[in-house]
């Protein structure tokens, strides 16, 4: 059986047109950003990012741990998803109508992993490293 190769986006573009409804800080560890499920999935879509997202809104950008940064990582919601991309270099971004989400890291404030996506009907789920798919500059 031939292994299945990764096609950067194809995955994180299924959230296009889906609702950002939550953000939740886990243990000022992690940061879960929730989207709606589909109709046959167990629950919601969740974007697990294990490093601090930067959020692009009203012609700014706030990092972690700027005055300000929860906040604006919150007023995001709720805001659809309008594209998303990913590449080496420029890592994840999710532009919602309310904002912009950008995931990549410098390699300092990476452990071992950056970012997880699940809960698709299908169980489709992607987990991005640092050296690995649209993370390659980070080693």
């Amino acid at each position: 059986m031939a292994a299945v190769s990764y096609v950067p986006n194809e995955l994180l573009s299924r959230l296009v047109g889906i609702r950002m409804y939550s953000v939740e800080f886990v243990l000022n560890d992690y940061v879960q950003l929730r989207f709606d499920g589909e109709p046959k999935a167990d629950g919601p879509i969740v974007l697990n990012s294990y490093v601090w997202p930067v959020v692009e809104s009203a012609g700014r950008s706030w990092r972690e741990p700027e005055l300000g940064y929860a906040d604006a990582l919150r007023r995001l919601t709720p805001g659809t998803v309008v594209s998303t991309g990913e590449a080496t270099g420029t890592g994840i971004r999710i532009e919602l109508d309310t904002g912009t989400v950008v995931i990549h890291p410098a390699v300092d404030e990476v452990y071992v992993e950056i970012a997880m996506l699940i809960g698709f009907e299908d169980r489709s789920w992607m987990v991005w490293r640092p050296g690995e798919e649209s993370f390659e500059d980070l080693h």
